[in-house]
């Protein structure tokens, strides 16, 4: 179990391409003008420790709740889909005015926007080809610059 700089760098690129928080920043922006704030350390706390769960007790997790990897696959896609007709549309989909301010940003950006289908199964992929710690350490990284 040592630690590998080349395999740190080759898990942190795949999940940088994956987690894809740039890309996400029209939703984010989207979302702080509905909510007025987004806890960026508590979304990132919260994500970093999703994504070390599904890590370590993986396919575990969706069997337990009966879920396969596609239909998971499919949910992400289906709640990224209604946030892109209310940021093209100017429609309401999401109530983000139901609860405590700092709990509105949970579902759009901790799922399925930073711990969804494509993270969880790149973690799982990492898992067959790198070592944990050199993963883990990668993946400490990306919630860094989260």
């Amino acid at each position: 179990m040592a630690i590998n700089i080349k395999e740190i760098a080759g898990a942190f690129v795949v999940l940088f391409a994956i987690l894809d928080i740039t890309g996400s920043i029209p939703i984010i922006i989207d979302l702080q003008h509905k909510t007025g704030k987004v806890p960026a350390l508590k979304v990132t706390l919260i994500s970093w420790i999703m994504l070390t769960i599904i890590y370590f007790l993986g396919d575990g997790v969706l069997s337990l709740f009966g879920v396969d990897i596609e239909s998971f696959a499919v949910a992400g896609s289906i709640i990224i889909l209604a946030i892109g007709f209310e940021m093209t549309f100017d429609i309401t989909i999401f109530k983000y005015d139901a609860g405590p301010k700092e709990v509105s940003s949970f579902v759009p950006l901790v799922f399925p926007l930073i711990v969804g289908a494509g993270s969880f199964t790149t973690l799982l992929s990492l898992k067959a080809e790198y070592q944990a710690i050199n993963i883990m350490i990668a993946l400490a990284l990306n919630m860094l610059f989260i």
